[in-house]
């Protein structure tokens, strides 16, 4: 008979602490092909710990394939409403680096450190009566994050869904999609392909979403909050066709890991302009900033951030997006004071307890942090 003396695998929920990044490593439990060039990863907590973040939100794996490790952000796919796992399905682009080393290097067993969950491109920010999820590509896997969570916690709930793809063979999720859509009334499927296959039969929709079939597949499009995710161009092409109906694009959200384009500047960047104007007057003065768990004693140039002092001292903290993004460098403030204008990479209590995100963060006096 086949016995365990894991008995940790059996505590219930509140019995066990959440996952911290800076305590704890991820574990591959699983990997899976989705598509061509797809793969989902699963991991465990090695503590045994379980996941909580937001669905649609996204962590930065540090992956060991270079002299220095590489930091790449991938969004989660899996949903908190079943947090004892974690998963990220990726897609190997031609030039990747990052992803083609976790397809050829990463098995069940492996430990990789990972950092977050971060980001607000999430329902959970905008409850709504009706949705709409738009995607293309890889851009499928907030979308999928958030109607697994639906699918678990308000089934009923008014989903219209376009994924889009080249082929049908391209088409992330399909099948399971499909099943889930057996168990929720509310949710409308509709994929759009551009190319039809030789090896599957394909009698959906073809070509490209414009405002024709937009205005076909989601006649109430108005009425609904709209989450799009993929390529830029693509999430151009969506913006110009809302826009161009007139909807109200405050109900309109995008997933980019990069600065959304905006006619003006952000809040943000007019505080960091305001920062750099003031650092051209104060050129040449120096703050004296401390590293406590490296325990190194640095200055920091007026106008500096405190990513940059640290890396001009050789202390190592992690950085991924280096725009306040996707909160990889946040790190405990011990004291003094900072300035800092980020783009959503933290939260507003984590602030209040103390942290700030070193990539954005300019020291206005002597600083001491964690790192």
């Amino acid at each position: 008979m086949n016995t365990t003396t894991d008995t940790g695998l059996y505590r219930h929920l509140d019995e066990m602490e959440p996952w911290s990044d800076r305590l704890q490593v991820l574990e591959v439990v699983r990997i899976s092909d989705e598509a061509p060039e797809v793969k989902t990863f699963t991991f465990r907590s090695d503590a045994q710990t379980w996941f909580r973040y937001k669905p649609g939100q996204f962590i930065t794996l540090e992956l060991p394939c270079e002299d220095e490790p590489l930091l790449r952000t991938y969004t989660i796919s899996s949903s908190p409403s079943r947090p004892f796992l974690m998963s990220v399905t990726v897609k190997a682009q031609p030039d990747s680096i990052g992803t083609r080393w976790m397809f050829e290097n990463l098995e069940p067993g492996s430990l990789i450190r990972a950092y977050g969950p971060a980001g607000n491109f999430t329902h959970y920010e905008h409850p709504a009566s009706k949705y709409l999820f738009i995607s293309a590509g890889s851009g499928i896997t907030p979308m999928m994050s958030m109607t697994r969570w639906f699918c678990d916690c308000a089934p009923n709930t008014d989903i219209a869904f376009i994924n889009c793809a080249r082929t049908p063979e391209d088409l992330i999720f399909r099948q399971e999609l499909e099943l889930l859509s057996y168990y929720m009334p509310g949710l409308q499927l509709n994929f759009i392909v551009q190319e039809r296959s030789r090896n599957r039969n394909w009698s959906g929709h073809m070509g490209r979403i414009d405002a024709a079939r937009l205005n076909l597949l989601v006649p109430d499009v108005h009425e609904r909050e709209v989450f799009c995710c993929g390529p830029e161009p693509f999430m151009k092409l969506v913006r110009d066709l809302l826009r161009d109906a007139g909807f109200d694009m405050t109900y309109y959200h995008q997933e980019s890991f990069g600065k959304v384009p905006d006619e003006v500047p952000s809040d943000a960047e007019e505080a960091r302009l305001a920062i750099v104007e003031e650092s051209e007057k104060t050129e040449g003065e120096t703050y004296p900033i401390t590293f406590a768990l490296s325990e190194v004693e640095g200055e920091c140039l007026a106008g500096q951030t405190v990513l940059q002092a640290a890396r001009a001292a050789g202390v190592r903290i992690p950085a991924a997006c280096e725009s306040g993004l996707c909160g990889t460098c946040k790190t405990l403030k011990l004291s003094g004071e900072v300035e800092m204008n980020h783009n959503g990479g933290i939260l507003d209590e984590e602030i209040e307890d103390g942290y700030i995100l070193a990539c954005c963060s300019t020291p206005l006096g002597k600083v001491e942090v964690e790192a």
